[in-house]
């Protein structure tokens, strides 16, 4: 297997180049279970954060960065846009989303509890890496139809095209890479 080396918010880390079609292949980034990561990209991110209310993230690759970010700002709560709606959930939100990581369309549910906890208030939207802005897109229709107020949205990676967008904040550029390995132009 090919890899990719990068540092990220002063930690080293290795990506595991993954096929994603016959041309490109991209550097698939995990944050679980590497803690030292996890915690030195939510400081950095924390630093070029706007003010906020409340932190949103999908599931499942952002809740620990969203979690760490919300434990070094001293924030009681954050929320998450579910794959599937939960038991507990007293009534649900859905938006539809496709991801360049997942094979077929996905839906995202916020809970109706979480929703009046967010209306009106300034949400920031975190993900671990944003690629073609899909999951981020749905995760804005969910805030916006709750009636949140989105004054920032943030990543720890922005790969391919997200990289130009000038209406998020990351920390590092990932770049899509050729079947050989090298970096695609």
């Amino acid at each position: 297997m090919k890899y990719y080396e990068m540092n990220i918010a002063g930690v080293d880390h290795k990506l595991p180049l993954c096929k994603l079609n016959d041309e490109i292949y991209i550097g698939a980034f995990v944050i679980f279970g590497h803690a030292k990561l996890t915690v030195a990209a939510a400081k950095a991110l924390l630093e070029k954060a706007p003010e906020y209310d409340y932190l949103i993230t999908a599931e499942a690759k952002g809740i620990p960065l969203a979690h760490e970010m919300a434990r070094q700002n001293g924030d009681d709560y954050y929320f998450i846009a579910r794959k599937y709606p939960k038991l507990y959930m007293t009534g649900v939100f859905e938006v539809n989303v496709r991801s360049i990581t997942t094979d077929k369309e996905q839906t995202l549910y916020l809970d109706s509890a979480d929703a009046e906890l967010m209306k009106g208030k300034r949400i920031l939207l975190v993900d671990d890496v944003i690629s073609t802005g899909e999951s981020l897109a749905a995760i804005e229709a969910l805030v916006e139809k709750a009636g949140g107020n989105i004054v920032g949205k943030m990543a720890i990676l922005a790969e391919g095209d997200a990289q130009e967008r000038d209406d998020i904040i990351y920390l590092e550029k990932l770049p899509l890479f050729n079947p050989d390995g090298t970096v695609r132009e």
